[in-house]
């Protein structure tokens, strides 16, 4: 799926490792030698969204004293990572529906639409089924997100990969202080 360009919607509970896959996701594509932009959702009001997605014209708002691109305009050619996209605002889904759709969108402030090559990943720890059926997240932009889905199961449903993870944490942090990785007994893992 990284060859392709079809969006990917990885889905998992938080500290799965969405992040990481869709990093790597990016890192086999071929658009690898471009920018690979993260976007959080969650962690912004609506009206702030969608001004870092799709940027604004000077005079869009009080403040706007200059136009400023979007990270789809910044990022364009390579991947945007869409992180608690269960969260998004109702008004910005049919924002990013049209980008799915068609590539193109509209700063705010502008009547001038956009063009952007952009390959979209999101990830999501929410029941998306769940959300369309009450109707906090668009069921088209689900099927148009979700171009090819990944699960990530929680490390409880992996406890195989648990001595492979501790063995990479040990070494990481030995390399960051300068010392010998401590080996860690079996009997521990």
């Amino acid at each position: 799926v990284a060859k392709s360009d079809i969006p990917v919607l990885i889905m998992g509970e938080s500290g799965t490792g969405k992040e990481i896959l869709a990093m790597y996701t990016h890192k086999m594509s071929l658009r690898s030698e471009r920018m690979f932009l993260k976007v959080n959702c969650a962690a912004m009001p609506a009206d702030l969204l969608e001004s870092e997605l799709f940027g604004y014209e000077q005079g869009a708002f009080t403040g706007a004293i200059k136009a400023k691109p979007g990270k789809f305009e910044i990022c364009t050619g390579g991947t945007i990572f869409l992180d608690e996209i269960g969260e998004m605002p109702a008004i910005l889904q049919a924002k990013l529906l049209q980008v799915l759709q068609d590539g193109t969108f509209s700063r705010l402030g502008s009547r001038a639409p956009m063009k952007v090559d952009v390959r979209v990943i999101a990830a999501t720890n929410i029941n998306m089924k769940a959300a369309i059926a009450q109707k906090s997240f668009r069921e088209d932009l689900y099927y148009r997100l979700n171009g090819f889905s990944l699960v990530i199961p929680p490390l409880r449903d992996r406890r195989d990969e648990i001595p492979i993870l501790a063995q990479h944490f040990v070494r990481k942090g030995a390399a960051k202080y300068g010392s010998t990785p401590l080996t860690l007994s079996h009997n521990l893992l």
